[in-house]
């Protein structure tokens, strides 16, 4: 029975995967879908954070810095050295029996591709982000969410990975997101009518 729900699952998974990366792209996406998987082209995003919670929040925001790269480190981790070596999935752009049909746009690299590294770890810094921001701006979760998600969805769009890579590396950096956000609103983040006047 399991067998088969896999077997279920991997085969839409390769027809998911078949029509993002094959059918539904453009010259636009295929210019801009590059961009948006590579962590440089964030990099300024970064360094605002880095300079702007310290400077908003003091202490704080230091506090807030280090937890936030805590959430990541933590993905890279689980998903890149835990995950990939054990589930040994080869990446679409690896795969010979895709060769004929794949649009690779990036470079394919080594490494495996299960659970996406890109996905969980956007993810994890992203619902960190939202779940310790929340209570300042309202507007925080869907950017968030569209930030992580746009990240993931390139890395399909390009064949570097399989849907339910990025879908599983959403779910993990996800929950890491959350654990640590909480962690970080329970013991640093009060509230307005916690605060000591």
């Amino acid at each position: 029975m399991f067998n088969i729900i896999l077997d279920n699952i991997v085969y839409w998974d390769h027809i998911a995967w078949y029509y993002i990366n094959t059918q539904w792209h453009n010259a636009v996406l295929d210019t801009i879908a590059p961009f948006l998987r590579n962590q440089w082209f964030w990099a300024p995003l970064y360094l605002f954070l880095l300079l702007f919670m310290p400077s908003r929040f003091g202490k704080t925001g230091w506090i807030w810095c280090a937890a936030f790269i805590i959430a990541f480190s933590l993905s890279d981790q689980i998903s890149a050295s835990l995950m990939k070596p054990y589930f040994h999935r080869i990446r679409p752009c690896n795969n010979p029996y895709l060769s004929s049909i794949i649009r690779t746009l990036v470079p394919c690299g080594g490494g495996y591709s299960f659970p996406s590294s890109h996905a969980s770890n956007h993810f994890a810094m992203g619902v960190f982000s939202a779940v310790t921001m929340s209570r300042y701006t309202k507007w925080i979760w869907p950017v968030a969410i569209l930030w992580a998600a746009s990240v993931s969805l390139s890395q399909v769009y390009v064949g570097v990975h399989f849907p339910v890579d990025v879908a599983c590396g959403a779910i993990l950096g996800s929950a890491i997101g959350v654990v640590i956000g909480r962690l970080f609103n329970a013991n640093f983040n009060k509230k307005p009518d916690q605060e000591v006047a």
